[in-house]
């Protein structure tokens, strides 16, 4: 006697065969009417995709509905009884949107559903969206706005996902990210450079404003945004780079060239360059959180690829005290030999906000007042760059604010001298401009999260700046392995993640 289930697959199979062959006389009917190659194209995606949605059909109809007898023994000893009403899951992934009638299993109707083994089976996620749509939807949403992906992908798929579920996807996904920077393995030692380089910054995260709501309660989607309602998030990043030994003279005709020389000297590149964002708050609304997170997850990376304390460890950052005492806090002198290095950069900007204080602005005097300051600066002289700006100031006899402007920037200098010793900095081939950090605040935040009219609750800019962080890292394939599989540990304790050889649980 023929099995039911045989009958059904073999006229399954001969409808797909039906519909393969009619893609392939669209074909051939195309080129016999001498049709455009965009004809082609747009007609023959059109049937792939309702092809690919056929043939999962199918394929998810050989599992009947999942059941595995009457009863079902739990991973736990437990003994559960198969419900008798079959329950329906939705699902959406690249091909559109499918139905499964599933065999569960419990105490009774109306209590907690103990097992599905179909969902085990096909190890499916906790939501309604597959893996596959999930990697999809979020590699776009990282780089473009949520109603932007949402358009684009339902050109291409053909079916629209809403701005929420977008959202709402990221918030979930984003939940593994500081699991995954936990358990994800040190770089290859002999792949490393010979300095470790940690930077870190703030960057302020335009929110939308409107009255304050209790802890843990957003503001409503339409609440404005007052001016300048900004929280200030904290980003770091920890890499490798060989040494790089330059004279003061060679940095300061860079940094002053009139027109760019044809070969310039080649850079070396960052190795295995990671990238953290935080944007967290405790009850006092305190940013200690936040540095905790960014500054011990800087620490771990130290020690993960320094163990042996044989780097040289460089804090290079602009000024801003809380960070040096996070710094000082978090990489302490214990992990490796720590040199502290203010961003050069960060310090000619100050040279060129006390050039206007004794030359007319944008000035050629001006110019040559900020190159020669630089070159001293550059030379490890500090000390003679303040008696020059004192001098200067008592010698055009400055008064009022233009007098508080020139002390601010002196006392700059003065507690920062111990961290501008750029001609030995130079010698010893360490990085003396922290555009890594300036590059991936730029990244993180402005070119993703401050394009016009962008205003950001809590939850989804932690989301953002988490998922944001792992793409610019270049680890998007492992992070979305690593979520998969610690998601299917937790729905599916009975089976290995990704385990090719799945059995389902034991029947009684």
């Amino acid at each position: 006697m023929t099995n039911m289930n045989d009958t059904t697959s073999e006229i399954t199979q001969q409808a797909l065969m039906v519909e393969f062959e009619g893609i392939l006389g669209f074909v051939q009917t195309a080129f016999r009417q001498g049709r455009t190659a965009h004809d082609v194209e747009t007609g023959l995606w059109e049937r792939m995709l309702k092809l690919g949605h056929n043939i999962y059909g199918a394929w998810l109809g050989l599992f009947g509905d999942g059941g595995a007898g009457d009863r079902l023994v739990l991973e736990d000893g437990r003994e559960v009884r198969r419900l008798e009403a079959l329950h329906r899951r939705e699902i959406q992934n690249v091909f559109g949107s499918f139905a499964l009638d599933r065999a569960v299993y419990g105490t009774r109707e109306g209590q907690k559903i103990e097992a599905v083994p179909l969902d085990q089976r096909l190890g499916l996620p906790e939501g309604k969206n597959s893996y596959l749509l999930q990697d999809w939807d979020q590699h776009q949403v990282v780089e473009n706005p949520y109603a932007t992906v949402s358009a684009t992908l339902a050109r291409i798929l053909g079916f629209t996902q809403s701005v929420h579920t977008l959202e709402r996807n990221q918030r979930e996904t984003a939940t593994t990210a500081g699991a995954f920077w936990e358990a994800h393995p040190t770089p290859p030692s002999e792949k490393e450079g010979e300095l470790l380089v940690c930077t870190a910054d703030g960057k302020g995260v335009p929110m939308r404003g409107g009255a304050k709501a209790p802890k843990g309660i957003e503001p409503p989607a339409t609440a404005g945004m007052r001016p300048g309602t900004k929280k200030m998030a904290v980003i770091g990043s920890v890499y490798t780079v060989n040494r790089f030994e330059r004279t003061p003279d060679e940095v300061l005709e860079a940094l002053f060239r009139e027109a760019p020389v044809s070969q310039p000297p080649s850079r070396l590149r960052p190795c295995f360059k990671y990238v953290r964002a935080a944007l967290e708050r405790d009850d006092s609304d305190s940013t200690e959180p936040q540095t905790l997170r960014i500054f011990g997850w800087m620490a771990a990376q130290v020690r993960q690829r320094n163990p042996d304390a044989s780097k040289q460890v460089v804090l290079l950052m602009d000024g801003q005290e809380c960070l040096w005492k996070a710094g000082r806090v978090y990489l302490p002198e214990e992990l490796a030999e720590v040199t502290e290095i203010l961003d050069l950069l960060h310090a000619l900007g100050y040279l060129w906000e006390a050039a206007p204080l004794f030359h007319p602005n944008d000035s050629d005097a001006a110019r040559t007042f900020v190159k020669a300051q630089a070159r001293r600066m550059l030379h490890g002289e500090i000390a003679a760059v303040i008696h020059a700006l004192r001098w200067l100031g008592t010698h055009h006899k400055l008064k009022g604010k233009r007098r508080e402007t020139l002390e601010r920037i002196c006392g700059y200098f003065h507690n920062n001298a111990h961290r501008m010793a750029y001609d030995a900095y130079l010698e010893h081939g360490f990085p003396i401009a922290s555009g890594v950090i300036e590059g991936a605040c730029r990244c993180v935040v402005k070119d993703r999260m401050e394009r016009s009219g962008m205003r950001w609750v809590m939850s989804g800019a932690r989301a953002m700046l988490d998922m944001r962080c792992i793409y610019l890292s270049g680890l998007w394939d492992e992070f979305m392995t690593f979520r998969i599989q610690c998601e299917s540990r937790r729905l599916y304790p009975g089976s290995a993640a990704n385990d090719t050889d799945f059995r389902l649980p034991l029947a009684a």
